[in-house]
């Protein structure tokens, strides 16, 4: 268990997640350490975000909408480059071989060295709840699309046809495992963290959010010589 270390120079780095606000909540503060750092960030979201609203008066038109300006507005803050959505509906995500052609051809277009993902499994000693389904279906179809689709040249065809050469991301960092190797300090970048999410405002229903991201992040650095911390399982890969 250690802090990331300093490996090859990566200047792209792409984060598959499946819900607006996923990045902000997950790795918010690992993703605005980077960009400091000078990588240039891409989010993959996998869903429309049409669900998550409790307010009656409320249609999944509007809520798309809403919530893509939210993605957007958040991924200003923390200087992302480029939102590629999906548009999947919430809440019914499967790894299909779609969602995976999907991710591959993000992958192939835009090249990154990096990619952070969710964890295709529900970690109860880590996760405050039961976990997501689309999180897993979207950790999973991201993983697949890294190793081996993005790579294997005979694989979806038809992204060749688009012009899509094969590429293989070298980093893997995924999120919300119970078995993380991983700890990036985000004590510099953890009040960006937050405000990126509070551009989430149909989503942060509660005051104390800010009071919650500070502890958890305070938690996760515990034991690691640092303030506030994020975690990941890391692959090298090839």
């Amino acid at each position: 268990m250690s802090q990331e270390r300093q490996s090859e120079k990566v200047s792209r780095a792409m984060v598959v997640f499946a819900h607006p606000d996923d990045a902000e909540f997950g790795f918010g503060g690992t993703v605005a350490r980077w960009v400091n750092e000078g990588v240039e960030l891409v989010y993959v979201v996998a869903t429309d975000g049409s669900k998550g609203s409790a307010d009656p008066a409320m249609s999944p038109e509007q809520l798309i909408a809403l919530r893509r300006q939210e993605q957007r507005n958040a991924s200003d803050v923390l200087g992302v480059k480029d939102i590629v959505f999906l548009g999947y509906p919430d809440g019914y995500l499967e790894h299909t071989l779609a969602l995976r052609k999907d991710i591959a051809r993000a992958i192939r277009q835009f090249r990154p060295e990096r990619l952070i993902t969710m964890a295709p499994y529900r970690a109860f000693t880590v996760n405050s709840s039961v976990n997501h389904p689309d999180h897993l279906a979207v950790g999973d179809a991201a993983l697949a699309a890294v190793y081996p689709t993005a790579r294997d040249r005979l694989t979806f065809p038809e992204l060749l046809a688009e012009g899509l050469e094969p590429y293989a991301v070298r980093e893997v960092y995924v999120a919300g495992t119970d078995t993380p190797d991983t700890w990036i300090d985000i004590t510099e970048t953890l009040d960006k963290k937050i405000e990126a999410l509070h551009q989430h405002t149909s989503q942060i229903r509660s005051p104390e959010t800010s009071d919650r991201v500070r502890n958890r992040a305070r938690e996760t650095a515990q034991d690691h010589d640092m303030q506030y911390a994020e975690c990941f399982k890391k692959f090298t890969l090839g």
